[in-house]
């Protein structure tokens, strides 16, 4: 069956041998580039800087970039994008984040490693702006980092950003692709159209600066270039053989404090182990999503499945049930995970937390009372909350 003849991908379909021809016929794109690592677009940071001030646009340069994202490896690094001093306050606060957490014996959960293998701040930039506003106004004036995010988004993006440290002898990630169907279930992402896989890499764009000085041994991240082309990669990187296709042949660039990396959410990538003895790695992770990702009306949804309950468990009860039972729930509540507040709300023990969908179908089919179901989407909001 080819691609042509389905309305929907299968995981059936994914193939290896296709896989691997399109990434090892793939050219070399780098448009603007200063070097090219390991098939890998090097930016200076500088030279991004001088080429902005000369032709008094960002339009040039958004234009190389996003053409590196989608038609070339699919990631670009940016030396030198932010300045030493200012990495340096800011790891600063993140350390403190952590010691914190720490004392307050918190488990912070993570979607692609063990819970506890690594060091988590959740939401670091809401953090970092209420407890250094200073350091903040320095992180995020960076002209590279907004150059990166409106060559992929556009305008009006918005930025989140989780603080990740490797400590020694840290494990690598398994590979996988991200935000939004790499969070989902092969089940899941089977659901979605084709055209749904290629539009989901559009709304997000991933990013990491590097906080220290990271050589290969400190297990810098683990990057499959031109990965991001498979149009059916959602589906494939669980499979065993494109795991092993990774590991053979993937690239790990060794990154310098204040460098930044800039990625495709489809480009399949891992973090690396960390086999040195003293370095605690330390990266922000970007994540930086499009204006447009978003409803045009704003609906309580909470509330709203409040109202309905009482009715919607009377018509369980009477034989509501199957697609139809899914398709009212589908109207009545969110059935997405995110966005959450993951310090109150960590996906342990799978990629995300429950929606409030998966709480109103538990509690119809457990036959929960009223006043429990009201409760418990509740504190459902409650753990949402940023504060």
């Amino acid at each position: 069956m080819s691609l042509r003849e389905t309305a929907l991908f299968d995981r059936n379909l994914c193939s290896i041998d296709e896989f691997r021809r399109m990434i090892e016929t793939a050219p070399v794109i780098a448009p603007g580039a200063t070097h090219v690592e390991l098939g890998v677009p090097v930016y200076a940071a500088a030279d991004i800087r001088k080429r902005l001030a000369k032709e008094g646009t960002d339009r040039g340069v958004r234009a190389d970039l996003a053409t590196v994202l989608h038609d070339g490896a699919g990631l670009f690094v940016l030396s030198g994008a932010v300045d030493h001093n200012v990495a340096d306050r800011a790891s600063e606060v993140f350390f403190n984040m952590i010691a914190q957490q720490h004392a307050e014996g918190r488990q912070i959960g993570d979607h692609y490693a063990k819970p506890g293998a690594n060091d988590r701040v959740w939401n670091a930039i809401e953090k970092l702006a209420y407890l250094a506003p200073e350091v903040f106004i320095d992180y995020y004036s960076n002209d590279c980092i907004a150059v990166a995010a409106a060559a992929w988004l556009g305008p009006n993006y918005q930025i989140s950003s989780q603080i990740n440290v490797v400590n020694p002898g840290g494990t690598a990630q398994s590979p996988h692709r991200d935000y939004h169907l790499g969070f989902m279930t092969d089940d899941e992402a089977e659901q979605f159209p084709p055209h749904t896989h290629r539009l989901s890499p559009m709304l997000t764009l991933q990013g990491a600066v590097a906080h220290c000085d990271m050589p290969v041994e400190t297990g810098p991240t683990m990057y499959l270039p031109h990965s991001q082309k498979y149009p059916l990669g959602y589906l494939a990187w669980r499979r065993p053989e494109f795991i092993e296709y990774f590991e053979e042949h993937r690239t790990q660039l060794p990154l310098l404090k204040g460098d930044a990396v800039f990625f495709n959410p489809a480009l399949f990538h891992a973090a690396g182990s960390n086999v040195s003895s003293d370095v605690k790695r330390m990266a922000n992770l970007l994540q930086i999503s499009s204006c447009m990702g978003r409803a045009m009306e704003t609906i309580d949804r909470i509330e709203m499945s409040k109202a309905v309950f009482p009715t919607l468990r009377d018509r369980v009860k009477a034989g509501l049930e199957g697609n139809a039972l899914r398709s009212v729930a589908t109207a009545l509540a969110d059935g997405y995970a995110f966005p959450t507040n993951l310090d109150n709300d960590p996906p342990i023990g799978g990629l995300t937390p429950p929606s409030h969908f998966d709480i109103l179908l538990d509690s119809l089919h457990e036959g929960v009372a009223v006043a429990d179901f009201c409760q418990q989407v509740d504190a459902l909001v409650a753990r949402r909350r940023s504060r």
